[in-house]
């Protein structure tokens, strides 16, 4: 590769940015659009988080529970950590709800529970929140498929299983996606007039308050008002200015056409648009970012056209991530010309990566979304990027206080 193919101008950086915006808005009048644009029915900041909470976090084998307790805005986790458990028996053939009820509510009794709590879920599938506070499952990704799942909700049937062992009173639950918990998370310091929720890890996506007023897909019966947490999946958006090295992505997987956006930017792609690139060169398969971040990072063991390429891929990455917060900040501050300091919880391994002899991934980002948001006409606008220890419990703690 003679030039830079993935390298981004700041003229199609901000046309990305729009672009994405114009989504979000269609997402938020309409159903099944490219960027859904979910909202869910939790006002967590109408009531800020004060006691305590039994936190559940599921997406993936590992399956986590604690305690969460809230004293002036600070969240105090037990255990510190969160108990784990393996959950890789779900993958297996004819595993059904009542086996996955049954092993999440034994896990949960082992810890010290408090004698009464609601209980905040952290559930990273893909699911459609409901008026409640539950939400309904749409599909199984990551190889699960019990299918007697689908199209129900998922926090009413453990929660009554866990109240019929009578280890502990239960009184609620409420399901976010791990997006919204990192959303929540960034509630912990107030002095901020807008938040964002990030994740850049195996996946990608966004989420952010957005005023009732401004979403007119909610059923008016709901009278539902205020700033709503909405999950973009943002990860399903298609931008311009991509490369053939994408379309030859997009082509080999197994969603052909969706999640464009996040096939151009996570961890779980970023190493096959390389392989892509070099499609001679022995790469395997399973290149992913981890490794395209070890090629970087090792330099003096890999060919410097490999090297070379997989900097530019990376870096795009990051400006790409940025182009993204700069569309969904543009979208918030239209809404309310008040805003001037914007908190972005990001979470995942990719976002907080480190690179030998380039700049660090978030470092890319805020220096990206700076300029653009320059660009755009929003230079009084500052943002703090956080990095939150164990986000998605102590989002689902204020979920469930809620």
């Amino acid at each position: 590769m003679k030039k830079n193919e993935f390298r981004v101008k700041t003229s199609q950086l901000k046309e990305i940015a729009l672009n994405l915006e114009d989504k979000i808005n269609n997402g938020l009048k309409n159903d099944n659009t490219e960027v859904k644009s979910i909202p869910t029915y939790i006002h967590p900041l109408s009531c800020g988080a004060e006691g305590q909470a039994v936190v559940l976090d599921w997406g993936g084998t590992n399956y986590r529970a604690a305690v969460i307790s809230f004293a002036g805005g600070i969240a105090n986790i037990t255990p510190k950590k969160a108990g784990g458990t393996e959950l890789s028996a779900t993958t297996t053939k004819g595993f059904s709800l009542n086996d996955l009820l049954v092993k999440q509510s034994e896990f949960v009794d082992q810890i010290d529970l408090p004698e009464k709590a609601p209980i905040g879920y952290c559930f990273s599938y893909p699911a459609e929140c409901l008026p409640n506070g539950d939400a309904e499952l749409i599909k199984w990704t990551k190889g699960l498929d019990i299918k007697d799942m689908i199209g129900n909700p998922v926090g009413k049937p453990l929660l009554d299983q866990l109240n019929k062992t009578g280890k502990a009173e239960f009184t609620g639950i409420k399901v976010i996606n791990d997006t919204v918990a990192s959303l929540f998370a960034g509630l912990t310091d107030p002095d901020f007039d807008a938040y964002i929720g990030l994740i850049v890890g195996t996946g990608t996506n966004m989420a952010a308050f957005v005023n009732a007023d401004r979403i007119p897909k909610i059923n008016p019966d709901l009278n539902w008002q205020g700033l709503t947490p909405v999950n973009l999946e943002s990860g399903n958006f298609n931008p311009p200015h991509l490369t053939k090295y994408d379309e030859l992505v997009d082509e080999k997987s197994d969603n052909k056409g969706s999640q464009r956006f996040e096939k151009a930017v996570s961890g779980m792609y970023i190493g096959q648009i390389l392989r892509e690139v070099f499609p001679e060169d022995g790469f395997d398969d399973q290149t992913d970012g981890k490794a395209l971040t070890d090629i970087i990072n090792n330099a003096d063991q890999h060919k410097k056209k490999h090297v070379k390429v997989a900097k530019a891929i990376y870096k795009r990455s990051a400006k790409l991530v940025a182009a993204s917060l700069a569309g969904l900040i543009d979208l918030l501050a239209t809404h309310d010309k008040s805003i001037r300091k914007v908190r972005i919880t990001a979470e995942g391994s990719l976002f907080w990566s480190e690179v030998a002899g380039s700049k660090d991934y978030n470092k890319v980002v805020k220096n990206t979304l700076k300029d653009l948001l320059s660009e755009m006409g929003h230079k009084k606008i500052k943002v703090n990027i956080a990095e939150i220890e164990s986000a998605n419990m102590i989002g689902s703690g204020i979920a469930a206080l809620s």
